[in-house]
C-alpha cells in the first residue's frame, strides 16, 4: 500500500495543484490520498477519472493528519528540499512495507520533519510538490506505473503522432 498525505491545502489557492498531486499519485502507482482539508469537489474529481480511466484509487478529505500517522504501520517519508539525497533515500527503503508519503503544499511544520522516517530530498532548489511525487514514486515504484492496466473505460494508447484513444462502454 503507497498512500500520499497531502497536507496544507488551502481550497481557493490549492485546488489545481492538489488534484495535479492525486493524479500523479493515482497515475505513479500510489493507492490512495488524503488530503487534510475537506474539499468534496476534488474528491468527486479524482473519483471522476479512476471511473473513466480505471483504477481502485482511493480519496479521502478532512482527514486528521495526526491521526493517520500515528496509526500508521509502515514507513513515512516527507518529501522537501531538506533531507536525504533522492536515489540514496529510495535504497533505504523496505518496498515490501506500507508508504506513506507526506506532500506538502504551505510551509511544512517541523512536526512532519521529525515525524518521518526519512526526509527526502528531491532536487536542491524551489520546484513542483507535483513534480517531486512523480520523481520519488518513479523511482520507488522503478517505473512499474509505466506497465500497470488500470483496465478503464478509456485507454489512451501512446503514438508517435495523432491521438489513439480506446474506448469501451459509455465514456
Amino acid at each position: 500500500m503507497i498512500a500520499v498525505l497531502r497536507i496544507g491545502h488551502r481550497i481557493d489557492r490549492d485546488k489545481r495543484v492538489t488534484t495535479h498531486v492525486a493524479l500523479v499519485a493515482r497515475a505513479f502507482g500510489a493507492d490512495k490520498i488524503f488530503i487534510t482539508t475537506k474539499d468534496e469537489k476534488i474528491k468527486k474529481n479524482i473519483q471522476s477519472v479512476c471511473s473513466r480511466f480505471g483504477g481502485d484509487f482511493q480519496v479521502e478529505t478532512g482527514i486528521d493528519h495526526k491521526k493517520i500517522i500515528k496509526s500508521w504501520q509502515g514507513s513515512i517519508v516527507h518529501l522537501t528540499m531538506y533531507g536525504m539525497e533522492l536515489d540514496e533515500a529510495v535504497d533505504h527503503l523496505d518496498t515490501g512495507r506500507d508508504l506513506l508519503i507526506i506532500v506538502g503544499a504551505e510551509k511544512v511544520p517541523r512536526y512532519f520533519y521529525e515525524v518521518a522516517n526519512l526526509n527526502v530530498s528531491v532536487g536542491n532548489q524551489p520546484h513542483s510538490e507535483v513534480a517531486a511525487l512523480a520523481l520519488f514514486l518513479d523511482r520507488y515504484t522503478k517505473a512499474a506505473w509505466q506497465r500497470k492496466d488500470f483496465n478503464g473505460n478509456i485507454q489512451i494508447v501512446p503514438c508517435v503522432k495523432g491521438k489513439t484513444v480506446l474506448s469501451k462502454g459509455k465514456t
